[in-house]
């Protein structure tokens, strides 16, 4: 999996909503909308060089973002053919498992049986070894098979880990696809606006009278008041990530963690028993070499 910094995602969306807030400085610098739209022509030449850094700024940042978002989404495919990998591997060990403790009862019940049997039959050395050997062998056989074990378990880890990145993928692509489609444009729909009132101040101002153009000016602050003031409210209440997201990312992080807690505690259960019968396994072993001996 090729690694990638999000921090850089953050810092270029970060960079995004700077840049954007820049060209609205001034305006309260000289005293609002209204004040900076009053000020002589060479003002206006001053706001369009402003807005015209700002949007190549803007225009920088968003290939940056359009970049990152290619490589997300090479990223949640590569991770949804990760976890098909590793679920068909996880049901590969799961068979090769299930077929060795199969075989290793059989070979403990039938080979293993027959070889102490012969051994207490005709007391030979070589026959005892061949049941030390054999009995060995078997138990090497089911370490591997614990180590399968392990193996499977870090597999059944490992589906849930690779969902998580996964959606963290997803929320980042869809807050830069957002900032992409709906803030950029928006932006720059207002710029357009804004030039527009300007040139229509100008052209009015030639026209009527000082009363009239502080009038209509202000009702056009006004709209645009309310209407920035909408959009901001919209943006400000918009969440950043769903609850109901959180919600199932807590639900299958916590259903992962009793899983893995359960997991763990059936493996130490086992090996404790498999620890038990191994020493019991022993026992019978010496107490049969001590009396082939006697």
């Amino acid at each position: 999996m090729r690694t990638k910094d999000l921090g850089e995602v953050g810092e270029a969306l970060s960079s995004l909503v700077v840049e954007l807030k820049r060209v609205g400085t001034p305006e309260e610098k000289k005293g609002g909308l209204f004040g900076f739209f009053q000020k002589k022509k060479d003002d206006l030449e001053s706001l369009r060089v402003a807005y015209s850094k700002a949007e190549t700024n803007v225009d920088r940042i968003a290939e940056m973002l359009e970049k990152h978002q290619v490589t997300l989404m090479k990223d949640v495919a590569m991770l949804d053919q990760m976890y098909d990998l590793n679920m068909k591997y996880y049901k590969e060990l799961t068979m090769y498992i299930l077929a060795g403790k199969k075989r290793l009862a059989q070979v403990r019940a039938e080979d293993l049986e027959a070889l102490r049997k012969k051994a207490g039959e005709t007391g030979a050395q070589e026959d005892a070894q061949a049941y030390n050997d054999m009995a060995n062998m078997c138990t090497r056989f089911e370490k591997k098979l614990h180590d399968l074990e392990l193996t499977r378990m870090i597999s059944i880890q490992m589906g849930p880990q690779t969902r998580l990145i996964q959606n963290n993928d997803a929320l980042m692509l869809e807050k830069i696809q957002s900032s992409l489609v709906n803030t950029i444009p928006l932006w720059k729909s207002q710029l357009v606006l804004a030039l527009g009132l300007e040139h229509s101040r100008q052209a009015t101002a030639a026209q009527s009278a000082v009363t009239n153009m502080t009038n209509e000016l202000l009702q056009k602050n006004a709209d645009m008041l309310k209407m920035g003031t909408i959009e901001t409210a919209k943006e400000a209440e918009r969440s950043i990530v769903d609850i109901q997201t959180l919600q199932h990312t807590n639900q299958q992080l916590i259903s992962t963690l009793d899983e893995v807690m359960k997991i763990q505690q059936e493996g130490a259960q086992k090996r404790r028993e498999a620890e038990t019968e191994l020493g019991r396994i022993e026992g019978e072993l010496k107490q049969k070499l001590l009396e082939l001996r006697g």
